[in-house]
């Protein structure tokens, strides 16, 4: 993402578990706008108040926000990132994973996960706990805007073979488990979920949240979750 911000046309490896690997540029995630998905400028109309953006990136999302009026807090695990994000003109970033969020950083009245960002609770388990977690910080009425692509929605017969031995190992079939290469540097091994929107609805079902509306487009698409 520095690279990128500084002028490069940087684009990372995806290595997933299986051997698969694809290449992918990065622009994307300083993209302004009309560059985004469809979905993602409907539920735009849904943020409210004070916002919790979580895996804030190059912060896309966050500076789009500020500039509609809303108070907001970029988290992201990568301290780069999140230089790149203060750089970029946002206000209140910081690093923190997505699992040390706690009422320590104040109360929100949306948590915002666009960019595919559901994904980021890496499993089904880890989701249910994180979104249990989340009714601690944010307020009575606050909503999740959040975002995930339809993986199954696919004819790639590595994707599919790969879905179907997830699941004779007893995960999600889009629970990935991947790492991310650039240059001379790797993440560590992680998981992150992607899921259908029956699959989202059913970990959101006893959670103290629902999915009340959704937006879609082509295999992307936008659950607006509220408190139940």
């Amino acid at each position: 993402m520095l690279d990128q911000f500084e002028g490069g046309n940087a684009r990372i490896v995806v290595e997933r578990d299986d051997g698969y690997v694809e290449t992918e540029t990065i622009a994307w995630y300083f993209g302004g706008l009309r560059q985004w998905h469809p979905s993602e400028r409907q539920a735009l109309r849904h943020v409210r108040g004070r916002v919790l953006d979580i895996g804030a990136g190059a912060g896309r999302a966050a500076l789009e926000l500020q500039k509609r009026g809303h108070e907001v807090v970029a988290v992201d695990i990568s301290p780069l990132a999140i230089d790149v994000c203060r750089k970029r003109g946002v206000r209140d970033a910081r690093v923190l994973p997505v699992t040390k969020i706690d009422s320590s950083l104040g109360t929100f009245d949306t948590v915002a996960l666009f960019g595919n960002n559901f994904g980021l609770f890496s499993t089904a388990r880890r989701a249910r706990w994180m979104l249990r977690r989340l009714r601690a910080t944010t307020a009575p009425d606050a909503r999740i805007i959040a975002v995930s692509y339809d993986p199954y929605r696919t004819k790639n017969p590595d994707d599919l073979a790969y879905f179907e031995q997830n699941r004779k190992r007893g995960r999600l079939g889009g629970q990935i488990r991947l790492r991310v290469r650039y240059k001379a540097y790797a993440t560590p091994w992680v998981d992150y979920l992607m899921v259908s929107l029956d699959e989202m609805r059913e970990i959101v079902s006893g959670t103290g949240w629902e999915v009340d509306q959704v937006f879609t487009d082509d295999n992307f698409f936008v659950g607006v979750i509220g408190r139940s």
